[in-house]
């Protein structure tokens, strides 16, 4: 693919961002594109429920939001067996190259949009190229766009090399709420697989820089709190109420309140809190949506197990009822050195890669991790890496973008390990 043809692709998808499990023109999309690009080329594309083991989805949205997305994929002309196939939520894809006798190399790259508005300043780079979202309310804010566009760009590059072996491209639905990396993982297309890459790109790194190895992936579990206690009127009779908000509020402000623990970093945020319905009402119901993250999974687990206490505490102290339930969770990661020192040799010789970093510390979540800690449980090698890109605001704001050269250094540094893999089968 030339650098127009990745610019052209990249630019398409960010005029249509999809949050979770909603991706259902992206998916078609890609279809599209890998049919025509790589046709017969091609030993296998799995696509929607054939990708993923769809018992293991995570943070499904409600039948509304899922209908609403895909009729509008619908308007969009996308190719109509494709779609029907994701109806439901089962989005995503594998492409299966196999080019002779070789070791099983994948890649995973993320597909999914942010549910989040996009800057309309006429200075923003897609406002001014017209590329801007067309889907109000969503954006791609954290370059997703530009990963699944690698993704393509690898397979024709590894197409047309001299790799000898199988690539497994996963393009992964609904990374943004941790939720389609264990359906990958579970799946029957990862079980074979030797060696597999994932990448992102940015992460506070510029233009010209890679990392080889991103470590530092912090174990994360969401949970929501559900608080029932008794209305009353506030002026009238306060002491027959038992108030849900008080018993919320005296949750989140212990929640902060969490010892920290010495084996390691953990985190927690209480992100939406929500209650009462009137100035002069004692609420009679409140809901708290929280999330965790310790340095591995077991300190992200010492955070569950110590929210779950504070909440149910707080709810007896106000003498409400509370149900806890877990959401979705992405354990913590290591890359493997012996890939990392692949990526750091063909990085050098990458044209525009300026700056080739061995290690960095991620320092936020990713359910990438599932893929592979799935692979190096089977005896494989797994490795994240770090395509440094220009951005004028930081991930997940209004103004975020992508410097698009960035994404032929992620494609070459990509095909280029993968080519080296499995030669030298590290």
């Amino acid at each position: 693919m030339t650098a127009d043809d990745l610019v052209e692709l990249r630019r398409d998808l960010h005029r249509r961002p999809e949050p979770a499990w909603r991706e259902f023109y992206t998916t078609a999309r890609l279809v599209e594109e890998l049919d025509s690009r790589f046709g017969d080329a091609l030993d296998e594309l799995h696509v929607g429920p054939d990708a993923i083991a769809t018992d293991h989805r995570l943070a499904v949205p409600d039948d509304a939001e899922l209908t609403h997305a895909f009729e509008r994929a619908r308007e969009t002309g996308v190719d109509e067996d494709v779609l029907e196939s994701l109806e439901g939520g089962y989005t995503g894809a594998v492409a299966v190259l196999e080019k002779g006798d070789g070791p099983t190399v994948g890649l995973r790259v993320d597909i999914d949009g942010l549910p989040r508005q996009e800057s309309d300043d006429p200075d923003h780079e897609p406002v001014a190229e017209g590329f801007r979202s067309e889907h109000e309310g969503a954006m791609h804010a954290c370059g997703h766009d530009a990963h699944a566009t690698i993704g393509v760009g690898v397979l024709e590059a590894i197409t047309e090399s001299d790799f000898e072996g199988t690539l497994k491209v996963f393009f992964q639905p609904a990374e943004e709420v941790i939720g389609g990396g264990k359906s990958m993982a579970k799946s029957e297309h990862l079980v074979d697989v030797d060696y597999l890459l994932a990448t992102h790109i940015g992460l506070d790194h510029p233009t010209g820089e890679i990392v080889a190895g991103v470590d530092g992936f912090l174990a994360v579990s969401h949970l929501e709190a559900e608080f029932t206690g008794e209305p009353a009127h506030a002026g009238g009779r306060p002491e027959q109420g038992r108030n849900a908000v008080q018993a919320m509020a005296t949750a989140v402000q212990n929640l902060y309140a969490i010892p920290r623990n010495s084996d390691g970093p953990t985190r927690i945020n209480a992100g939406i809190v929500e209650g009462g319905s009137a100035a002069n009402v004692i609420p009679e119901s409140a809901s708290i949506m929280a999330e965790v993250r310790g340095e591995t999974t077991e300190l992200m687990e010492y955070m569950v197990d110590n929210a779950e206490r504070v909440v149910e505490s707080a709810a007896e102290m106000h003498d409400c009822e509370v149900e806890v339930e877990l959401g979705a969770q992405a354990p913590s990661a290591t890359s493997d050195q012996e890939i990392a020192d692949v990526v750091e040799e063909v990085a050098g010789e990458v044209e525009g890669v300026e700056n080739v970093l061995e290690r960095d510390e991620l320092g936020g979540s990713e359910d990438a991790t599932f893929l592979m800690r799935e692979v190096q449980q089977n005896g494989g090698l797994a490795c994240y890496v770090g395509v440094g890109t220009d951005h004028p605001g930081g991930h997940h704001t209004a103004t975020f973008d992508v410097d698009e050269p960035s994404i032929g250094h992620g494609v070459e540094t990509l095909a280029s390990a993968i080519e080296r893999i499995a030669c030298e089968r590290p």
